[in-house]
């Protein structure tokens, strides 16, 4: 068979990273946006998101995408993929109508044979219950993370699909693009295949959950959970990737979704989600973590803090339930300058913004790594002593080496054992 042509609908974060991971395989790829600002802006190159790699990835494949404001040109396509991002709120509730509006957008200009494949995340029972006929709707499980995005678009573990009938051959022209890619491809119910994306997230949130309550015990008994988790790894029942790095709390929306996601239905279907229950509460206890340091050995009226990085984690443009915002609002009203090299500080217009992190240092009492962006890690501690008025350091996630920073002078104070006093 001629190779098939495979559409996206919606150039948001996962559209685009997953369009230029199929015009990597060679296939012909139609990406399709009704915003036709956005898509002027993609055709000259310009994308909305910041994802390591992925201007790359998009100039190096530009000869196989096509950018596209017209629906229309979906009718090409033998495949035809819903992209959306599924934007959450505070509570960690998804925003679905999104996708049910793309769908209704995409249905009516498929050609006779073409299977539509929902990539978007959506809770169990959704795609089952959308008007399109069964024979041609599919669902897939999205790997996407947020600063990793382009390896595990181009180098999926899996391929998980969801089906109406999981006994059916999937339609030859997504086998087709599916086998491109030589990892397995795991066909089962729709029901099944969603639920398989929440029981990923809820194992990288149990890993976490462990890491973050022993981290805590670490500090208050004098061990060291940096020496700790290479151990746990080297057993095969846990494994070199196990989440096992202790940070602020969930992030980023997607983890605490799903957590949410099945509280719900625990809820409705009278289940046992307590373990659920106290990973959400284990979260919001150390998303706190840095203004309780704060408090306990540095805050006091006149001291001026820095804060390096605002978004929630190290390269993305994100600031969904960032802990660094949330450290923040702890110190409205307080004299404080931020920096990060993405996220603009007209988020938090009553801070002060610094061009650089030393600028940001300068003339601080404390300064605190709430994003471990790598262009952090090239700052100097004697050049933090040089420029900062206090002397103390708060980097919950190890941006810099504790034992210089207390060798130059300052007192250091990171997730997972107790502070470092300077050095005699």
């Amino acid at each position: 068979m001629t190779r098939p042509v495979i559409g996206y609908a919606g150039m948001t974060h996962l559209g685009l990273l997953s369009a230029g991971a199929t015009a990597a395989q060679g296939f012909r790829t139609i990406c399709f946006d009704a915003d036709a600002a956005l898509i002027g802006r993609l055709q000259k190159g310009e994308l909305p998101v910041n994802e390591p790699g992925l201007p790359e990835l998009i100039t190096r494949h530009r000869r196989d995408l096509t950018f596209s404001a017209a629906v229309a040109s979906l009718g090409e396509c033998d495949v035809v993929y819903v992209a959306v991002d599924v934007p959450t709120d505070d509570q960690g509730q998804s925003d679905l109508a999104p996708i049910g509006d793309m769908v209704e957008r995409v249905q009516p200009e498929l050609g006779a044979e073409a299977a539509l494949v929902i990539l978007s995340q959506v809770p169990p029972g959704y795609t089952r219950a959308l008007p399109v006929p069964a024979q041609r709707l599919y669902y897939q499980v999205e790997t996407l993370i947020f600063g990793r995005a382009v390896e595990r678009a181009t180098k999926p573990e899996r391929f998980i699909v969801g089906c109406a009938d999981p006994q059916r051959p999937i339609p030859p022209a997504l086998k087709a693009f599916l086998d491109s890619f030589a990892c397995p491809i795991l066909p089962m119910a729709y029901e099944s295949a969603e639920l398989a994306k929440i029981g990923i997230n809820f194992c990288l949130v149990a890993s976490i959950a462990v890491a973050n309550t022993l981290a805590e015990v670490c500090e208050r008994v004098g061990a060291d959970w940096s020496d700790i988790a290479p151990a746990l790894k080297l057993d095969k029942r846990i494994g070199q990737g196990a989440y096992l790095s202790p940070g602020l709390g969930i992030a980023g929306g997607n983890l605490e979704r799903d957590l949410r996601t099945i509280v719900q239905i625990g809820e409705s279907k009278k289940t046992d989600v307590g373990v659920v229950k106290a990973w959400l509460a284990n979260s919001a206890h150390r998303k706190d973590w840095t203004w309780q340091v704060l408090k306990e050995h540095v805050l006091q009226d006149h001291v001026t803090i820095a804060v390096l990085g605002l978004a929630y984690k190290e390269n993305t443009h994100s600031t969904k339930n960032s802990p660094s915002l949330a450290l923040l609002e702890h110190l409205r009203g307080r004299p404080v300058k931020v920096h990060d090299p993405v996220v603009s500080a007209a988020v938090v217009p009553w801070t002060e913004s610094a061009a650089n992190p030393l600028a940001a240092a300068s003339g601080a009492d404390v300064v605190v790594i709430a994003t471990p962006w790598p262009q952090y890690r090239a700052l100097r501690p004697a050049d933090l002593v040089r420029v900062m008025k206090g002397r103390t350091v708060l980097d919950p996630y190890r941006v810099l080496d504790g034992r210089a920073c207390a060798a130059a002078g300052l007192t250091y104070h990171t997730l997972g054992m107790p502070p470092l006093a300077p050095a005699a």
